[in-house]
């Protein structure tokens, strides 16, 4: 977010993410007609309710993304108080950009972090390198079944369609499952009656500022960082031909400032 109305209800809230006028830091139309770049821009001005403190342990460029793609999973964590009570099943639909993130954030507050996957590869890496408790393999019917009504909480962070009828079957009796992303996410959803039962859908999409600044605190005291890989400018094109192929992990960071940004 670059701005919103500071006057709603939503802005009075410290919920200004779902202001109707907010205008977003990248490829926004602003409201005196000019185009928001955010890290593309030679200069910011921005009102001093809209800046984010990140703390001095962690590097720039892979706290970067923690801004993005980290308050994004962050945000419906902490709604559903998941920060201080450890000791819940939570399953992570997606290990990417986002899930991976989420999967540090659940292992930091002391949670039984399950991966549900499509990908049978990322099993190892989910466990040896995140620290993931268990692997659900989602197009193995026997895998899914096994763990029928085991999660407490479920956080799908995929982008591209797909069903939410076997993953809420994974869901214990009054478990939550939250959808994370853009409003129009392509999602089939099941007859909400017959399948939901008290099992309960939320929506979620990034956070307020004053989320986001509890997020990088979090961050800092943990030292939670995104996986990230840095390109060049002049390697931007290839970057995004990887990225459309799934072949980065888990987030690309663009050095704009080259060789000043060691300054």
């Amino acid at each position: 977010m670059a701005a919103t109305c500071l006057k709603c209800e939503y802005c009075k809230e410290d919920q200004e993410n779902y202001c109707d006028e907010v205008q977003f830091v990248y490829n926004g139309i602003f409201w005196d007609g000019s185009i928001t770049y955010g890290g593309y821009s030679e200069f910011l001005v921005v009102d001093h309710r809209y800046v984010v403190r990140v703390p001095d342990n962690l590097p720039m460029d892979a706290a970067a993304p923690l801004l993005c793609a980290g308050i994004t999973v962050f945000s419906p964590l902490k709604d559903n108080n998941l920060l201080e009570s450890p000791g819940k099943r939570i399953g992570i639909v997606g290990l990417g950009g986002l899930g991976h993130v989420a999967v540090k954030f659940a292992k930091a507050f002391g949670h039984h972090v399950t991966i549900i996957s499509t990908s049978p590869s990322k099993e190892k890496e989910a466990r040896e390198r995140l620290g993931a408790d268990d692997f659900i393999l989602s197009t193995n019917p026997e895998q899914m079944q096994s763990k029928k009504r085991t999660l407490d909480f479920i956080l799908d962070t995929v982008s591209a369609k797909h069903s939410l009828g076997p993953t809420l079957e994974l869901l214990k009796v009054n478990g939550t499952l939250v959808i994370v992303g853009a409003p129009d996410k392509p999602i089939d959803l099941p007859s909400f009656p017959l399948i939901f039962g008290k099992r309960v859908v939320k929506g979620s999409m990034i956070g307020s500022i004053k989320e986001t600044q509890d997020m990088m605190d979090v961050c800092g005291k943990h030292n939670i960082t995104c996986d990230i890989e840095v390109v060049k400018t002049d390697k931007i094109n290839e970057a995004l031909d990887r990225l459309a192929k799934n072949d980065v992990k888990y987030r690309f960071v663009i050095d704009i400032a080259g060789e000043s940004s060691k300054l």
